[in-house]
């Protein structure tokens, strides 16, 4: 395998369509129609809703409320493609509704409200909480901060301290175990879910959290790239939702397959290497991962155990799947990289009753391959 320096050393992102002879101008036109379609498109489209003179909100269209999971991501979109407006409603909402201040979970962001904000769980899940602090980072980065909620830098920074701080004075738990270094799937739990484990966000938060935090975050990035070779089956590259921290398949509910949450693996897989090209195993595991699905059609995409038996059960995220399969070339070198390329590139975004989900996975993979999913260094500093 040849070395690479990965785009945080280079301050180069990968074209990908490009690269696979799709022409620039054709790939951002692309793009700006897609975000055209998922943020101010028809109600079969999209899954952005302005809210108010100046808030909005991600909807989860297929259980009709608003996640974490989808707040961040459409943060994340945003500070990529560039719309502070966006940006700053999404994380209005989420600070106004989302955002708790009692209890055991105070610090931490409400995983699931009603579209009117109306909080339907008083618990949060990890993954939004390390998406925010990314995205927010970013934002500060490249627009700089103003006055409160949107001092971006030191809303990331809190929110990562409380992440890794929270239980020491007897209230509440953190969401990253402080022994192992492993992300919890929820905070007072003690298991984990693979397609948490973003590395190459720990690497960032290992320059710009707190000082005092810093080392672990730099532990944790390394950790989680071992976590995932004990999750990822060693033939097929799939991994299952929930895992235990000995990266065994957590079972005892059904999350134990390969199903929607694990396809985001891929997708993190492929960022990783093309951020910082720490791993060469991403680059083997993301082509085992493309053949396990090249002989198969996203028409007949299933539940697979981790080991590739499927169940007689459909995928409900087929075009999430592809387009997460389809990031994974960012790192893979396989025959499968520019196939599974083009059957993104050939498939529309999903619309309908279940196309939030999809459609977030879609979007990150085209800003990926068109080399605009980016790291945002501090203004004055180049990557």
């Amino acid at each position: 395998m040849t070395e690479r320096q990965g785009a945080y050393d280079t301050g180069n992102y990968r074209n990908l369509l490009a690269e696979y002879g799709y022409g620039e101008e054709t790939v951002q036109r692309r793009l700006d129609e897609t975000w055209k379609q998922l943020f101010e498109g028809d109600e079969e489209t999209r899954f952005y809703y302005p809210s108010g003179e100046d808030m909005g909100y991600m909807l989860d269209t297929g259980n009709l409320d608003v996640r974490t999971e989808g707040m961040s991501y459409g943060m994340m979109m945003a500070v990529q493609y560039g719309s502070q407006d966006v940006f700053d409603r999404l994380w209005k909402w989420t600070k106004t509704y989302m955002f708790m201040t009692e209890g055991e979970n105070a610090g931490y962001f409400a995983w699931s409200c009603a579209p009117d904000g109306k909080r339907l769980s008083n618990g949060p899940a990890p993954d939004g909480e390390e998406y925010f602090a990314l995205a927010l980072l970013f934002a500060s980065h490249r627009w700089g901060d103003r006055e409160a909620p949107f001092d971006y830098g030191i809303q990331a920074r809190d929110l990562l301290r409380t992440c890794l701080h929270q239980g020491e004075n007897g209230v509440g738990y953190p969401m990253w175990n402080p022994d192992n270094k492993l992300i919890k799937f929820i905070p007072n739990c003690e298991f984990s879910d693979p397609s948490y484990h973003l590395p190459h966000f720990y690497e960032l938060f290992a320059l710009w959290a707190y000082p005092e935090d810093r080392p672990f975050w730099k532990e944790a990035a390394e950790a989680s790239r071992q976590y995932l070779h004990l999750s990822c089956h060693p033939v097929t590259g799939l991994a299952p939702e929930y895992a235990y921290y000995n990266g065994t398949p957590n079972n005892e509910r059904g999350f134990g397959h390969f199903y929607s949450d694990a396809y985001r693996v891929a997708a993190n897989v492929g960022l990783d290497w093309e951020w910082f090209a720490a791993d060469p195993w991403q680059r083997e595991t993301a082509g085992k991962i493309q053949a396990f699905f090249a002989d198969k059609h996203p028409e007949d995409y299933r539940r697979y155990t981790i080991s590739g038996e499927p169940f007689n059960e459909p995928a409900l995220h087929p075009v999430g799947l592809l387009a997460t399969n389809a990031m994974a070339s960012l790192a893979a070198e396989g025959p499968q990289a520019k196939a599974s390329v083009e059957l993104f590139w050939n498939t529309p975004v999903r619309t309908g009753k279940r196309r939030y989900y999809d459609n977030c996975l879609y979007l990150f993979a085209l800003l990926a391959l068109s080399g605009n999913y980016r790291i945002w260094m501090p203004q004055g500093e180049e990557a």
